[in-house]
């Protein structure tokens, strides 16, 4: 195990491995936030979102015994964040719209380039991906707000690196789509 990943909440970490309470408490409070803001970027509705931050942090420490300290405790648990959003999509399937063709990607880029949108403020931006197709979404999380590589969002959701790249650049052109719809209606 390298220095760099020396856990700055062991002892809440080994105490919560042993089933104590207050130790589960104590980190469920340390995480919960972000974990939260992810789960809220990925599903559909807050109600959602809270219930798969209570399923995601059930399993995280129903599995502790399996924390190595290999990475560090929040990107081990932002893992299982993740994949419980994923499945989550998978479950109530999702329109994910898949394709295996490309062929667009030129024509997308370039739709990207149509407004400045540099005075939007985040809110303006967040009320808009929450408009996004659930599929699109998730890509679009992974990706730009996550910092998952094509590579590994093809892993999580078992497609191919193509498929999650048009994905993305469609999120992108859709979420431009909306950005303009409601910069004109104001």
């Amino acid at each position: 195990m390298s220095e760099n990943y020396s856990e700055i909440h062991k002892s809440l970490i080994e105490d919560s491995k042993k089933g104590k309470r207050k130790a589960q408490t104590k980190l469920y409070n340390l995480y919960a936030r972000s974990m939260f803001n992810i789960c809220v970027r990925m599903s559909s509705s807050m109600e959602e979102a809270e219930d798969l931050l209570q399923d995601a942090f059930s399993e995280a420490f129903h599995k502790l015994d399996t924390f190595q300290y290999e990475s560090s405790f929040g990107a081990w648990l932002k893992r299982i964040v993740i994949n419980k959003c994923i499945n989550a999509l998978k479950a109530k399937k999702a329109d994910l719209t898949f394709t295996e063709q490309i062929s667009d990607i030129g024509q997308l880029e370039d739709a990207t380039e149509i407004e400045d949108f540099n005075n939007l403020k985040v809110k303006q931006i967040v009320e808009a991906m929450k408009k996004l197709p659930d599929g699109y979404k998730a890509i679009f999380t992974l990706y730009l707000i996550e910092g998952y590589t094509h590579n590994e969002i093809a892993d999580f959701l078992n497609i191919s690196v193509s498929t999650s790249k048009t994905q993305y650049l469609r999120a992108k052109k859709k979420l431009i789509e909306i950005l303009g719809e409601n910069k004109r209606q104001n």
